[in-house]
């Protein structure tokens, strides 16, 4: 079941960054989510944050997150779900804690909105 919540105000902000909002999906991210299936990404969205965002200490911070190669990743750029500093900044979640379920939940919600969003302007 696809949770779809809104964030019209965090998403108006992200839209008046400049780097945030250069951010697209390109023809073969979306070849490769019709291909997977929005629950598949959404579940790849659960593991990559959980491995890589989820621990109160990340060695690599700011770095973790790829720059393309997963519709996710690009997604957490887009959204400012791509590293601890960025969750701090943009979605007030504390450093230097583990991350709870709830807050994986809303990082996941947030990077699955931005996603079918993405698709929304993709079709029109």
């Amino acid at each position: 079941m696809m949770r779809l919540k809104n964030h019209e105000q965090l998403f108006l902000r992200l839209s008046r960054s400049t780097f945030r909002s250069r951010f697209h999906l390109q023809t073969k991210d979306f070849e490769y989510i019709n291909q997977k299936g929005l629950e598949t990404i959404r579940q790849h969205a659960y593991d990559f944050i959980n491995k890589r965002l989820a621990p109160k200490t990340i060695i690599n911070d700011g770095k973790q997150t790829p720059m393309r190669g997963h519709p996710v990743f690009i997604a957490q750029h887009a959204t400012a779900t791509c590293c601890r500093k960025c969750l701090y900044k943009w979605h007030s979640i504390p450093m230097g804690t583990d991350l709870n379920q709830e807050q994986v939940e809303y990082i996941v919600d947030i990077i699955m909105e931005w996603i079918q969003r993405e698709e929304r302007r993709y079709k029109n």
